[in-house]
């Protein structure tokens, strides 16, 4: 098939329209995306047996010649059985046993396949076959086994067993597959692929596509001709420079790909998939270090007048801590300068990065420029604009949503698009076509894990310099990870907590465990008998949602993907309970006698703006003291009285965001606590990990001990962006030196062709990687 490149789709490709769907539905869409749909191990080599040494169930591989072939007719299901009659005498004796019979079945609904079988099975041919064999009627039977043909003609797919038993006791790779399709099918349907970008003509390879049983005519790509590589090679060009690629002595890419979906050997799997892994790093990297020199070299506004920072900082009704003062001044240097600064802060929860962030705006208002806050929903949004006026009142401070009326909304756009000074607090309104600021200075954006790089990049086409830029995150990421997802930043930490803060026991408590249930909601009966206030979190909305939907299943913005995947939890063959809804809790916990006469609300992300702001401001004031929310409470939600935090389903969440919202309680100086409740199993890696975050209130840490215990390692999971990461196999963790070593080779390689104009396939990539991470999410 003529004209096949990475970017051709799928369903030009494959003539079975179920198939397609079934790929679609696991990502894989176009010829590119097979190619990457990587497995997630290989089996073992297929042992080498005499018919008579079969083990029914066990995979094997012998060599057999056809005794007879019968083709009968299926009225019932209009459909072919194929029973091929085979003995293996010439072939046991080689190996010093007896001979055997056997059958070989094949059944399908095309005749066409069924005609194409009898051709390559002639009576007295020889073949080798594998497969797992059972007993029918007595006797030996495989059902669709792998088979190849013995021969001189050019027909045969070999020209000896040796040859055949090679091939076809290689190991196999094994996929995340689904009820909808198989990994064998998975594994045929990109065997499929690569066979036409090697050339293959397409009636050959499509002889077994969409078949029903396994594939019987295995090819390998690199045991064939040199044209055949070539051509492979021509339709899969490298991307990294062949110097870096020779000197690790690291695959060809084109190789690469046929050794991880079609490996010789276990060692050459492993080699091809460090290959691609290492790829990855050096595209990541290349692309951070692109961005950081562009970065660099733009105009920014000065800003050097410091005399609104100093005074806000010195109305502060408390002493910044040292982190604090000394991350203050990081800001106030880069943003002294001509370039634009590129810094992320990381606060543990309650470390005071708002205080920080207030102090930059007021730099860039003080030095004449204005200066834009960009948070992630509403409730956040008008938060930081009513506590940034309470303290300032020197120049406007502005709110802008995307749920204000169009009078108010004009008024606030036409402020900023004037240049004069201000600050303007905003939600993703702040990325419209329609908001202008031709002297912004500043751009703040908070909890930068809910914005990707293109609205990064959308704030600086806003002014007529590049701003200042300061990302913060409350959600902790391990001193690897940042440098490896925020290369193109400068990275500052907050790790103190502001004095008065008390720390807030965590205690991990069994579902099944009535009698300790009934002690905690008596536990917090008396906190809100004394005036305090309680949060009680659950992954759902409402039970009519499915299981796995998570929090909403992208009901609103607030509410995000919350939920870890059965993959990532590393535990998908247990049971699980149906998870926790707020209006299933919420009704059985208001039927409690812990909770006679005591008011509920609740607070999710299907609730409109008006809803919210209602529902927080109740809670705020203790006219309904007990909360029943979702993760929309995870960010910016600051209520000082509010004590407990129960979680339910605890063991679903990934550690930091379960830090993230425990970090909602103890804001007011009295004791806290969060009581995360769980149905996992003793032993289990669910209990492993909630051990830790029982046992720590260390952010960096725990963050740590989440991407040591995902098994899917998961930092740009396309699972959390709800977009697709160019990332798939590089791990933060593991892969630390690799990352390290690439990052070096790519300085070097940049510092000698800094537009790429000498590598165009590395800057392609690069290309695509940007773009394919615009959604990303860091690890929750």
């Amino acid at each position: 098939m003529a004209g096949i490149t990475v970017e051709t789709p799928i369903a030009q490709l494959l003539t079975n329209k179920r198939r397609v769907s079934a790929l679609k539905a696991l990502g894989v869409v176009s010829v590119a995306d097979a190619l990457t749909y990587y497995p997630f191990r290989v089996t073992d080599p297929v042992p080498v047996r005499a018919l008579s040494q079969a083990r029914l169930g066990e995979k094997m591989a012998s060599a057999v010649r056809v005794r007879s072939v019968r083709v009968t007719p299926m009225n019932a299901r209009r459909g072919y059985r194929v029973e091929v009659l085979v003995d293996d005498d010439e072939f046991a004796t080689s190996l010093q046993v007896r001979g055997s019979l056997a059958s070989l079945v094949f059944f399908s609904h095309r005749k066409s396949y069924v005609d194409w079988l009898a051709t390559r099975l002639r009576v007295d041919g020889h073949l080798v076959i594998a497969g797992e064999p059972s007993a029918y009627n007595d006797r030996l039977q495989f059902t669709h086994p792998e088979m190849l043909t013995i021969g001189d003609d050019p027909r045969a797919d070999v020209t000896n067993i040796q040859q055949g038993l090679q091939r076809v006791c290689r190991p196999r790779p094994v996929y995340h597959a689904n009820s909808r399709i198989s990994s064998e099918h998975i594994h045929e349907s990109i065997l499929f692929v690569l066979r036409l970008l090697a050339g293959e003509d397409a009636t050959t390879a499509a002889q077994t596509e969409g078949d029903e049983g396994a594939s019987v005519h295995m090819t390998t790509l690199f045991d064939e001709s040199e044209q055949i590589r070539d051509s492979l090679r021509a339709a899969i060009p490298d991307i990294l420079p062949e110097p870096i690629r020779a000197e690790l002595n690291l695959m060809h890419r084109a190789q690469a790909f046929s050794q991880i979906h079609d490996p010789d050997s276990v060692p050459a799997f492993k080699l091809a998939i460090t290959t691609m892994r290492y790829e990855e790093a050096f595209v990541c990297q290349t692309a951070l270090l692109q961005a950081r020199r562009s970065a660099s070299e733009q105009t920014a506004y000065e800003c050097t007048d410091l005399r609104l920072r100093d005074q806000y900082i010195d109305d502060l009704p408390f002493a910044l801590t040292k982190g604090q003062r000394a991350v203050i001044d990081q800001i106030s240097e880069d943003m002294c300068k001509d370039h634009p600064m590129q810094r992320l802060l990381q606060g543990e929860v309650g470390s005071g990065k708002t205080v920080v962030a207030v102090s930059a705006m007021l730099q860039a208002v003080g030095s004449g420029h204005q200066a834009v806050l960009v948070a992630p929903t509403q409730v956040l949004a008008e938060q930081h604009y009513k506590s940034i006026r309470k303290v300032f009142n020197r120049a406007p401070v502005l709110l802008l949503t995307g749920g204000m009326r169009l009078a108010e909304r004009r008024k606030v756009l036409g402020t900023a698009a004037s240049g004069d000074p201000c600050i303007v607090v905003a939600t993703h309104a702040a990325f419209s076509k329609s908001f202008q600021a031709p002297n912004l200075a500043l751009a703040v954006i908070d909890e930068q894990h809910r914005f990707g790089v293109e609205q990064r990049e959308t704030l600086r086409s806003k002014a007529e310099c590049d701003p200042h830029l300061l990302v913060m995150t409350a959600t902790p990421i391990p001193r690897t990870a940042a440098m490896t997802w925020f290369g193109d930043l400068d990275i500052s930490w907050l790790t103190e907590l502001p004095g008065g803060r008390k720390p807030i026991q965590t205690v991990v408590i069994d579902e099944r465990n009535g009698s300790l249930m009934g002690e905690m909601f008596w536990h917090i009966r008396h906190r809100i008998d004394a005036g305090e206030r309680a949060y009680i979190v659950c992954p759902r909305i409402d039970v009519a949602e499915d299981d796995d939907a998570g929090d909403g299943a992208g009901a609103s913005e607030d509410d995000g993907d919350s939920l870890l995947t059965d993959d990532q939890l590393g535990e998908s063959a247990v049971p699980r309970a149906p998870l926790h809804s707020v209006h299933e809790i919420s009704e059985r916990l208001q039927s409690l006698p812990q909770f006679e006469g005591i008011r509920f609300c609740e607070l999710t992300g299907r609730d409109d703006d008006a809803t919210k702001e209602r529902v927080m401001a109740e809670f705020s004031q203790g006219e309904t003291p007990i909360m029943v929310a979702t993760t929309v409470i995870e960010v910016g939600v600051d209520v000082p009285q509010a004590s407990c935090i129960v979680i339910f389903d605890a063991d679903r969440y990934g550690l930091s965001q379960l830090h993230q919202l425990r970090g909602r309680v103890g804001r007011g100086g009295t004791r806290s606590w969060a009581f995360l409740i769980s149905q996992a199993e003793p032993g289990s890696i669910a209990e492993q990990r909630l051990d830790v975050i029982a046992n720590s209130l260390d952010g960096a840490l725990i963050a740590q001990k989440d991407l040591e215990l995902r098994g899917a390692g998961d930092v740009l999971g396309d699972t959390q962006s709800g977009g697709k990461s160019s990332l798939k196999l590089l791990r933060v963790v593991t892969d630390a030196k690799m990352i390290a070593d690439a990052r070096k080779r790519a300085e070097l390689l940049l510092d000698a062709d800094p537009t790429l104009a000498d590598h165009v396939q590395l800057a392609g990539a690069v290309l695509d990687f940007s773009r394919g991470n615009e959604k990303f999410l860091i690890s929750n």
